[in-house]
């Protein structure tokens, strides 16, 4: 396996938790990661015109049918050996790959409230399907943790990034919520700047800690399965929630972010007490 998958990965908060499984996972998991990372800095590349990153993403589109045909797969031998090895579904990076394009698309601002759930599913719970089949886990309870772990991540990212994604034209917060809390659908930065957001995001704060309930359920009940990732994705973000939370959305915000002593104190805690 070449060296870029881990390197790339090594950029991510999770590095530490993956760096603890067995090599094959391991290995697997910064497969993952280097096609997510791949995929979502075509979606986010605001450099090229729309048509340049639909046309990155449909060429993964057709690397993943040559390598699961078992043809050349050009830049998806990036995660040959990850699917080979964990039987991956093909069906779940075609998600991913729907998520990204999503943002390729349009700029998103305030969708509907089905519409989030549909795009949290594809950028966040679509790889949480993948990485599940790498941890081991069994399908139902894997699918079901992907579900509510990947939502509750992708809220708390949307919850984090209200202002930077405005200043890229988006908004992902819903329009049911915003609308009930009086928040006119204007402009990204005035809506980002509207007094009454701290309002308009504490429904989506209480779907967020329902799925992270629901998560840690799962992962309470102790599956079979290397969970040290997961378990640390929920310890970590989950606490970022109810940092913001008790900051509130009320412009202007201070950001929240973890440190890199908090990450690591957080795996050693769950190293010992897994």
């Amino acid at each position: 396996m070449s060296d870029a998958p881990a390197t790339t990965a090594s950029r991510s908060s999770f590095y530490a938790g993956m760096r603890v499984l067995p090599k094959a996972q391991r290995e697997a998991m910064f497969a993952i990661y280097g096609f997510c990372r791949a995929v979502d800095d075509i979606a986010d590349d605001q450099q090229g015109d729309r048509a340049t990153r639909a046309a990155a993403l449909e060429q993964w589109r057709r690397d993943l049918d040559a390598l699961y045909a078992g043809r050349d797969p050009g830049q998806a031998a990036m995660v040959a050996e990850a699917v080979r090895r964990f039987a991956l579904d093909r069906a779940d990076f075609d998600a991913v790959i729907d998520g990204m394009a999503m943002d390729v698309a349009r700029d998103i601002r305030w969708p509907g409230m089905a519409e989030l759930d549909v795009y949290c599913d594809r950028v966040a719970s679509a790889v949480g399907r993948l990485s599940v089949r790498v941890f081991g886990m069994p399908r139902a309870e894997g699918i079901e943790l992907a579900h509510h772990l990947g939502r509750a991540l992708q809220l708390t990212n949307i919850l984090r990034d209200v202002d930077e994604d405005a200043t890229i034209g988006r908004v992902y917060l819903p329009a049911e919520a915003l609308a009930d809390a009086g928040v006119a659908l204007t402009t990204p930065a005035e809506v980002a700047a509207d007094p009454r957001l701290d309002r308009a995001v504490r429904p989506l704060v209480a779907l967020a800690h329902d799925h992270y309930r629901a998560a840690d359920a799962i992962l309470a009940a102790r599956p079979p399965g290397h969970l040290l990732a997961p378990r640390l994705m929920e310890a970590v973000y989950s606490k970022l929630l109810r940092r913001m939370e008790a900051r509130g959305w009320a412009p202007p915000r201070a950001p929240v972010k973890v440190s890199k002593p908090a990450l690591l104190w957080t795996l050693a805690r769950l190293l010992v007490t897994r």
